[in-house]
């Protein structure tokens, strides 16, 4: 009874309802259907249906049931239609198909082939690429990588490594400036001074998630061994080191590292989880803050040979 209160006097939800509430209620006080339907401006077989609607199915009856709407226009035939015609080439002149040249090929609307595609989940001007490993061990392999960052050994150093190259060492001037406005804001000159390419080798010790980086003119094997080198010198003689590394072939010449750290090479096409590969980007920084001290070292040398 609380329900059909609440519902008769909502304010919020449909009107129709709130009158059918109101129906019941009256009802339920043991009016009878003509004295209902006078009172209410209604005629008395619509009272008669949800007193009948109620009786039989409570609240969910006064409902509206799920109606069948409008026929479809185009159906599954049309879907069809449409998934074959996209694996046909495009019109002569175009790279790709869009809803406009697939509406007028099918003769059809735009909206309804855009309807489609949408209910479909196609995105005509998307691409997506993906590798497939063609190694038998690939499972094998992914799980060792994987079982490294998930559960290293016990007092082991876990290193997953990457290199970026090719990267621009630019020099441009930054600094504060006041807008016409009167803000102040950080601005940053247009132009630069180019000081070539450098390579960035980077560590990422995943138990810590320390980023040890290195720039080099090369990306070259003795550049990547005198890195590694570099990142290992100073462990505890007897610690296990593992080394995560993609299949460059920079990396594949059968050296030890030093202090005898093994290395643990990506299965094919399984870069992706190379943690460095997604954190390299915390230290791309390095090679234009080191053009910039490169600058200020030639400064220094100048001023001081012209006192």
């Amino acid at each position: 009874m609380a329900e059909l209160e609440r519902l008769s006097r909502s304010r919020s939800g449909e009107v129709r309802l709130a009158e059918r509430a109101r129906i019941v209620i009256a009802c339920l006080q043991g009016r009878r259907n003509d004295d209902i339907a006078h009172e209410m401006g209604l005629r008395p077989n619509t009272v008669g249906r949800w007193r009948r609607r109620f009786a039989a199915h409570g609240i969910a009856g006064l409902r509206d049931e799920p109606r069948s709407g409008k026929p479809a226009k185009y159906g599954i035939a049309l879907r069809d239609r449409i998934l074959a015609q996209l694996e046909l080439p495009p019109p002569a002149g175009m790279a790709s198909w869009d809803g406009g040249s697939l509406a007028r090929v099918l003769g059809v609307s735009d909206d309804a082939v855009w309807r489609v595609l949408r209910k479909q989940g196609i995105q005509l001007q998307r691409h997506r690429s993906w590798c497939v490993s063609t190694d038998p061990e690939f499972a094998a392999k992914a799980a060792d990588v994987i079982g490294l960052y998930l559960n290293p050994p016990e007092n082991a150093l876990v290193l997953s490594v990457d290199e970026k190259p090719s990267i621009q060492a630019l020099e441009r001037a930054r600094g504060y400036v006041q807008t016409s406005s009167g803000k102040i804001v950080q601005g940053m000159k247009s132009t630069y001074k180019r000081h070539g390419t450098v390579n960035l080798f980077a560590a990422l010790e995943v138990a810590t998630g320390v980023i040890r980086g290195k720039t080099t003119q090369t990306k070259k094997r003795a550049d990547f061994q005198e890195f590694m080198d570099e990142v290992i010198e100073g462990q505890p003689a007897g610690r296990q080191i593992h080394v995560i590394l993609d299949n460059l072939n920079t990396h594949k010449k059968k050296r030890r590292l030093a202090g005898g750290a093994s290395q643990r090479h990506f299965p094919l096409h399984a870069d992706k989880r190379k943690l460095a590969e997604s954190s390299r980007n915390l230290v791309r920084y390095l090679p234009a803050q080191n053009a910039q001290q490169r600058k200020l070292r030639k400064h220094r040398a100048t001023d001081k040979s012209h006192p």
